[in-house]
């Protein structure tokens, strides 16, 4: 079981910690533990708990009224106004819990829904891709397990395949040429996952090689496929120290590939940037220049 601070359930619901304080004392909605050196935390349980009064007051629900339900009666209601109505951040909510209670029939509901309502690109920009932010600082600080980390994500990995599985391969000599890798140490990949699907659907042509790519090996594969682009994904490694050089390195070992580069490290801090980089920092400029001719 997870441990959370007042300031990650805050970060989770969208309810300021000041609030949930007022809240404990006014209606005793929620009871924290103390750690050892006396500092609240909360269990999944709060956090669940938490997070369905967040979905209850986005529905006009008032807190006095919530207060009056039991854990049981507060889950049936959520789950009465998530079955009437389906937009994005309730479905995030959703997701949410599924990680937390690691129940994979729950994940499989909401992305059935999603996709047969909204398609597979929107479910993901819309309510995958918020709902990864929403949690990533989380995952980061350790207030989340490796356990539900490495669930959720393996989870929207598999859908993510099965989605680039399905599309129809057209041999197009025209087709713009992409590589896309992570650098060597770099371990996740949904971020690049999605850019092959993205990429695929407009027809263009990938060399998908996936995590953690040794240097030396692309400059193999560069040179057997001549493409116009590269793209990768840094969320890790390399760290805040090493990055600007890798650019650095990047750039100047492929001067005739345009570079596109995203993820935590490259899009939060200022770093020199050659003129064959662009830092990607939102999904909607890869489709454009996927969709450029």
């Amino acid at each position: 079981m997870s441990s959370y601070s007042i300031k990650d359930l805050e970060h989770l619901s969208g309810i300021k910690a000041h609030t949930l304080r007022i809240w404990e004392q006014r209606f005793s909605i929620i009871s924290p533990k103390r750690t050892t050196t006396n500092i609240r935390c909360y269990d999944d349980r709060d956090l669940k708990h938490v997070l369905n009064i967040s979905l209850l007051k986005e529905h006009g629900f008032k807190i006095s009224e919530i207060a009056k339900f039991s854990f049981e009666e507060l889950s049936k209601e959520v789950v009465a106004v998530s079955e009437k109505q389906l937009n994005y951040p309730d479905q995030i909510h959703a997701l949410t819990i599924a990680m937390i209670d690691l129940d994979e029939s729950k994940f499989e509901k909401v992305m059935a829904t999603n996709i047969l309502q909204f398609g597979f690109e929107n479910t993901v920009i819309n309510i995958i891709y918020p709902f990864l932010s929403r949690i990533g600082v989380l995952w980061m600080t350790g207030s989340i397990g490796p356990a539900q980390e490495h669930f959720i994500s393996n989870l929207i990995r598999q859908k993510m395949i099965v989605a680039i599985d399905g599309q129809l391969v057209r041999d197009n000599p025209d087709a713009k040429k992409f590589v896309l890798f992570n650098p060597e140490g770099e371990f996740h990949e949904l971020g690049l996952l999605f850019a092959s699907y993205i990429l695929r659907a407009r027809s263009n042509k990938v060399i998908y090689l996936g995590q953690s790519l040794p240097l030396e090996e692309l400059g193999f594969v560069c040179n057997l496929h001549k493409p116009q682009y590269m793209f990768t994904s840094v969320t890790s490694f390399p760290g805040n120290d090493e990055i600007q050089d890798y650019i650095l390195r990047l750039s100047k070992r492929f001067p005739d590939v345009k570079i596109l580069m995203t993820g935590y490290q490259v899009i939060r801090q200022q770093m020199e940037i050659p003129q064959n980089v662009t830092i990607i920092t939102n999904i909607r400029q890869l489709i454009e220049l996927a969709e450029e001719k």
